[in-house]
Formats: structure tokens, C-alpha cells, sequence
């Protein structure tokens, strides 16, 4: 996996973009967050093999490398990665480094009943917010399924 790094002038967000796709927003750590720096790193990540960006069995970067691209210190990133073993989005090889996983087989059907409980919880937020059903199914389906 290849990035390179934008830095903004203010220091209070940084940027890691794909460089197999130019200009394709990879990692985004704002450092004015009240969200810890490893919470925002396992979002990340999360979102990137959850949207199919990282493909099971790619290589992540190393702790090390990591910290130097977010410039923060190695624990917070091996927090991050043990957070991710954890919750089965990485493993890890000895004397290789970590990889994506595969997506879980079993223990599949308690994830999914748990994310459709917290959708629903959501949905019924934003139902108490004034929005409708009708507009949140638009929002999640932003094109015919």
C-alpha cells in the first residue's frame, strides 16, 4: 500500500491520500478532535476495507511508517492495529507485518443483528429530529438498488 501525505497549514487536520487513485481522500485525522487519534485511525481503516479500497490479504503499513505519515507516536498507531485484530479486521504474521482480513464467517449472523440494532436506533434519532423515513432511505440508497 502506497500514500502520500498533505499536511494543512494550520496543523489541526492531515490528510493521506491513494496514490493508485489520484486524489482519492485515504485517511483524515483532525487533531482538534475530542475522538482519540487510534479511535480515528480504526474508523479509518474500517471504512477503507469496509468500502472494498483495501482488499483481504493486502499488506497494512507498518506501525512504524504509520506513525511517521500521521506524526504521532507509534503506541497510538499499535493500539490501533491490536484494536483492529480484535475486532478481526486485521491479522497479524510474525516477522511480516499485519494483513486484512477476510471478512468473518462465523459470529456474522450477532454482528449483523447488532448493526441493524443500532440502525434502528439511528433511524428512530433521526425520526425524533424531524426527519422521515423517506428521506433517510433516500440518503442511505443515494441510487436505485
Amino acid at each position: 500500500m502506497s500514500f502520500f501525505l498533505f499536511q494543512p497549514l494550520d496543523k489541526t487536520c492531515i490528510m493521506i491520500h491513494n496514490t493508485r487513485k489520484r486524489g482519492e481522500k485515504m485517511f483524515q485525522i483532525d487533531l482538534k478532535s475530542r475522538k482519540p487519534i487510534y479511535e480515528q485511525v480504526v474508523d479509518n481503516f474500517r471504512r477503507l476495507i469496509i468500502s472494498g479500497m483495501l482488499k483481504p490479504g493486502e499488506r497494512a503499513p507498518s506501525v512504524r511508517d504509520m506513525a511517521k505519515m500521521l506524526t504521532c507516536n507509534p503506541n497510538t498507531i499499535q493500539k490501533a492495529f491490536r484494536e483492529l485484530e480484535i475486532r478481526r479486521y486485521f491479522y497479524t504474521v510474525p516477522g511480516q507485518g499485519s494483513f486484512i482480513s477476510e471478512p468473518p464467517v462465523d459470529g456474522a449472523e450477532v454482528k449483523t443483528e447488532a448493526l441493524f440494532n443500532e440502525l434502528e436506533e439511528l433511524v428512530c434519532e433521526l425520526e425524533f429530529l424531524g426527519v422521515s423515513r423517506k428521506s433517510v432511505a433516500e440518503r442511505i440508497f443515494k441510487e436505485e438498488v
